[in-house]
């Protein structure tokens, strides 16, 4: 099994694992040992689960304002984890890639494998749900033919994205690509850059 193929298997055990309870505040329970690549990839999908089904909750049009607000805090919160494990499995792949001597030639890729990584957890819940979708009985026939041409190409498009991540990371470890991790700096949530916050102390 190759790495991408290995995460992708995580991502859907995480995304089982949460609908067993299907609830944003169920305790996680990682099966993974703590410092493991494979702890990192179980977490990063639960959390992309959970904030998943906070979106939907959030886009209710009869939610109470109050409940909105600390909804749309939550999700800040949860995409700044977000974004602080992608880094962590990108630090992963730095040290993992270490010794690699670069070739000459080698060029560097449009993102960083943890970030295509994270698309691939995405994907594995819009492939979820899409397929919950197709097997709805309280629906049309119309609706069920329009999801499932949708799973098909979301099928596709993991596939291609495996393929796509694993070649990434054939080609760091060859040489011929090199890696390198931009912090994402994200200044709304810092005090000292959003104006709205320093402002206001």
């Amino acid at each position: 099994m190759t790495f991408s193929e290995q995460a992708n298997h995580i991502f859907n055990q995480a995304i089982k694992d949460y609908h067993i309870k299907d609830n944003i505040d169920t305790p996680i329970e990682n099966p993974y040992s703590q410092n493991s690549i494979e702890n990192r990839l179980y977490l990063k999908c639960w959390i992309d689960t959970v904030q998943w089904h906070l979106e939907d909750i959030i886009r209710n049009p009869n939610i109470n304002p109050n409940e909105a607000l600390l909804l749309k805090r939550r999700i800040d919160r949860s995409n700044q984890d977000r974004t602080d494990l992608v880094e962590q499995i990108d630090s992963y792949f730095r040290q993992l890639y270490s010794n690699v001597k670069v070739l000459p030639q080698a060029c560097i890729n449009t993102e960083s494998p943890a970030w295509a990584i994270d698309r691939l957890s995405i994907l594995a819940l819009k492939i979820y749900h899409m397929h919950e979708q197709v097997e709805r009985k309280d629906t049309t026939k119309e609706h069920i033919e329009t999801c499932n041409l949708k799973l098909s190409i979301l099928l596709e498009q993991c596939k291609d994205l495996i393929t796509a991540i694993d070649q990434l990371l054939n080609d760091i470890a060859a040489g011929q690509k090199y890696m390198k991790v931009y912090r994402q700096m994200k200044m709304y949530n810092d005090p000292s850059t959003n104006p709205i916050l320093y402002k206001n102390k």
